[in-house]
C-alpha cells in the first residue's frame, strides 16, 4: 500500500519548508531519492513519501522543528535505522521525516551503577562496541542493527529477552520532545520508583505518536563468565516445541532459545552455508558461571533426548558463536534469497508458553494450506514467533493469501491468550487488531494521544484505529 502526500501547495506547508531549509541548510533535504529512502521500512508493503527529510543534531533543534510543525499543522514522522516492520516510518500524511542518525553519541557510562545514557541514533552494535572492555554489555538484540531510539519507540525485544528482558525492562528514563516543542526528562537512574505517573513507559512503545525520544537511560549487564552456544535438531516441529516448553517448565534459564522450522533452516543453510540438516532446530545459548552453564546444558540435553533431539553441536569460541548467531540474524535475508524476487511480509505474535505448541502447530498447518512459503522462526523462550511470508505483490491472489495468513496468525494468538505483536509493534499494518486485543482500552489510548498531541502531527495514521484518518 502506497500513500502519497497531499499536494505540497498549502501555505502552512510551504512556510514550514522554507523555514526548515533556511535554518538547516544541507541538513534539510528535498531530494526525491532521499525522500523515497525515508518513505518505508521493511517487512510490509506500506509506504508514504515525506515532503522533506531533516537531520537534527541536538534536543533544541528537535524542539524547534516540532514547535514549528505543531503551529502549522504539518505531520512529523521520526525515522531511525528504517528497520521497523509494520509501517511505522512511512510518512502516510507527508510532512517532515525526522531522521535521528546524527544523534549518535554515547553520553555517559557508569560501570559502577551498570547504566549508561545514549542519544537515540546510537545503534545497539555501536553501543556494545563502545562498551567493549568495560565488562558490561547491552543485551536487547532484535537482530537488525536498529537504533536505541527506534527500539525504545517500538518496545523491541529479541533473542536475549528470555533472560534479560525487553526494552521495557531495560530502560530507566528518557528525554522526550513533545509535539509542542517542550524538552522533558522522565525517570531517573534509580532501579525503581513510586514517584508519580510512569511517563517513561508511556513513551516506550508509543512508536513516535506522542513525541520524539532523543535520549535513553539504559540498564547494562555484566558480561557472563561463560557463554556456550549449541544447535539441536529434531524430527518434527512438535518435538522441538515440546522441548522448549518442557525445559522452561523445568526451570532451565537459557539466555537464548530460538526455534527455526524446516523451511527456515533450509533458507539459512543455503544463505549462510551451514552444515545442518533441513529439519527443525533449536539455537541455544547459556550464560553464567562454568558450573551453572554445565548444569543447565546437561538438563537441556536430557529433555531434548526425550523428544528425539540430535546430539548438541556446540559453538564454543567467540568466532564460532558469532558465525552461528549471524546465520540466525540473517534469517530475514535468507528468506528473501529463498523467495526468487518475491516480497516478504514479516509478522509476529506472542502467546503464553502453555499455548505455544498448539498455536505454532495450527499456524504451520495454516501455512501449508495457503500454499505459500512462510518460514517460522521464534524467540520461543518467551512465546514469541515470527513468519516471513513470501509473496508476489503483482499477483493479487498471492498478496491476498499473504495478508490473510498474517491476519489469521494475529487472531490465532489472541484466541490463545496472547498478543498480535510481541515485538514488531503496531504501525499501520496491525491497527486492524487493536480493538480485538484491547477493546475499550483503545479508546483510552486515543484520548491520551489527543491530550498529548491535539494537533495530530505525530506520526499520523499509526497505532490508533479511531484516528487513522488524522493528519494533513
Amino acid at each position: 500500500m502506497t500513500t502519497s502526500p497531499s499536494p505540497s501547495c498549502s501555505t502552512s506547508l510551504d512556510e514550514t519548508l522554507a523555514v526548515l531549509l533556511a535554518r538547516f541548510g544541507a541538513r534539510a533535504v528535498l531530494n526525491r531519492t532521499v525522500r523515497e529512502q525515508h518513505s518505508h521500512g521493511e517487512g510490509v508493503p506500506v509506504s508514504g513519501m515525506p515532503d522533506i527529510v531533516v537531520f537534527p543534531e541536538n534536543n533544541e533543534e528537535v524542539a524547534a522543528i516540532l514547535a514549528l510543525c505543531n503551529a502549522n499543522g504539518v505531520p512529523v514522522t521520526p525515522f531511525g535505522a528504517g528497520s521497523s516492520l509494520e509501517g511505522q516510518v512511512a510518512a502516510l500524511a507527508g510532512g517532515v521525516s525526522l531522521d535521528m542518525a546524527r544523534f549518535d553519541h554515547v553520553l555517559a557510562i557508569s560501570p559502577e551503577a551498570m547504566d549508561c545514557r545514549v542519544q537515540a541514533g546510537v545503534t545497539r552494535e555501536a553501543l556494545n562496541a563502545h562498551l567493549r572492555g568495560s565488562g558490561l554489555f547491552f543485551p536487547v538484540d532484535p537482530g537488525a542493527d536498529a537504533t536505541i531510539g527506534g527500539m525504545a519507540s517500538t518496545r523491541a525485544s529479541g533473542t536475549n529477552a528470555v533472560r534479560y528482558g525487553t526494552m521495557r525492562e531495560n530502560i530507566l528514563g528518557l528525554t522526550v520532545v513533545t509535539p509542542q516543542g517542550d524538552i522533558v526528562r522522565t525517570g531517573s537512574r534509580a532501579r525503581k520508583s513510586s514517584a508519580g505517573l510512569d511517563l517513561t513507559h508511556l513513551y516506550v512503545g508509543s512508536e513516535g505518536t506522542l513525541g520524539v525520544i532523543t535520549e535513553i537511560q539504559l540498564r547494562l549487564h555484566g558480561v557472563p563468565d561463560q557463554i556456550s552456544a549449541a544447535v539441536c535438531q529434531f524430527p518434527d516441529l512438535a518435538s522441538a516445541i515440546g522441548t522448549v516448553v518442557a525445559s522452561l517448565q523445568s526451570g532451565v534459564r537459557p539466555a537464548r532459545i530460538e526455534l527455526l522450522d524446516a523451511a527456515q533452516m533450509r533458507a539459512c543453510i543455503l544463505y549462510s552455508k551451514l552444515d545442518y540438516a533441513q529439519a527443525p532446530a533449536l539455537f541455544l545459548e547459556f550464560h553464567g558461571t562454568p558450573a551453572a552453564v554445565a548444569e543447565e546444558i546437561a538438563l537441556m540435553r536430557d529433555i531434548a533426548d526425550e523428544y528425539g533431539g540430535t546430539a548438541f553441536d556446540f559453538a564454543s569460541s567467540p568466532e564460532e558463536r558469532s558465525r552461528l548467531w549471524k546465520a540466525r540474524h540473517n534469517s530475514y535475508h535468507a528468506v528473501m534469497a529463498l523467495g526468487s524476487g518475491r516480497s516478504i511480509m514479516g509478522t509476529d505474535a506472542c502467546v503464553p508458553i502453555s499455548e505455544l505448541a498448539d498455536c505454532l502447530l495450527e499456524t504451520a498447518a495454516d501455512i501449508e494450506e495457503t500454499g505459500l512459503v512462510a518460514p517460522i522462526v521464534g524467540h520461543v523462550g518467551d512465546g514469541n514467533f515470527h513468519l516471513g511470508i513470501l509473496f508476489d505483490p503483482a499477483d493479487a491472489d498471492e498478496a491476498a493469501r499473504a495478508e490473510g495468513l498474517a491476519f489469521r496468525t494475529a487472531r490465532r494468538a489472541l484466541a490463545h491468550g496472547g498478543t498480535c505483536s510481541g515485538e514488531h509493534g503496531i504501525g499501520s499494518h496491525k491497527m486492524v487488531h487493536m480493538e480485538a486485543e484491547h477493546g475499550e482500552g483503545v479508546r483510552l489510548m486515543e484520548r491520551i494521544k489527543r491530550a498529548l498531541d491535539p494537533a495530530g502531527i505525530m506520526n499520523p495514521g499509526k497505532m490508533y484505529p479511531g484516528l487513522a484518518g488524522s493528519g494533513r
